[in-house]
């Protein structure tokens, strides 16, 4: 995997210095402020979702159905990154949500809504979007344990 070293106290982090970064990945302010643009997120959503009138059930049923798109790993890491980006972007629930809208399917709104709102849980938790290379590489940090990670593959 490709990395880079940064010095912590220069960028004002907690992390110690000469931390290796995926390439790619944020560290520092800029991650905290991704954290916090997450947490606007997963508030915004799940206020939406309030005002829907949606069951408080199926919000629960539904909260963790996108980490279901990690089941890729299971074959290799290339795909297993893949599928969960797509189930982990903002882009898929927006699409959920325009579809509702342009076919006049309100029903819709509601499951935007608790993607969405998980979306921001994970990334306001450190979970970004998984680059191939290692289960733990991603755009806001390493997450996990490095042992036993394989990269380049």
């Amino acid at each position: 995997m490709n990395t880079l070293t940064f010095d912590a106290a220069a960028d004002f982090s907690s992390s110690p210095a000469a931390t290796p970064v995926p390439i790619g990945a944020t560290f520092g302010g800029v991650s905290t402020m991704l954290r916090l643009e997450a947490a606007v997120v997963l508030t915004a959503a799940v206020l939406a979702y309030r005002e829907t009138g949606g069951s408080w059930w199926l919000f629960t049923g539904l909260f963790f159905v996108p980490d279901l798109s990690m089941l890729g790993y299971l074959a290799n890491r290339k795909l297993g990154a893949a599928l969960y980006n797509g189930g982990h972007t903002y882009l898929a629930p927006a699409a959920l949500a325009l579809l509702g809208w342009s076919q006049g399917l309100p029903q819709l709104f509601g499951p935007a809504l608790i993607w969405a709102a998980h979306i921001g849980f994970d990334r306001l938790m450190g979970y970004g979007l998984k680059y191939g290379s290692a289960f733990g590489a991603t755009h806001l940090g390493w997450r996990g344990k490095r042992e036993g990670a394989v990269c380049g593959r």
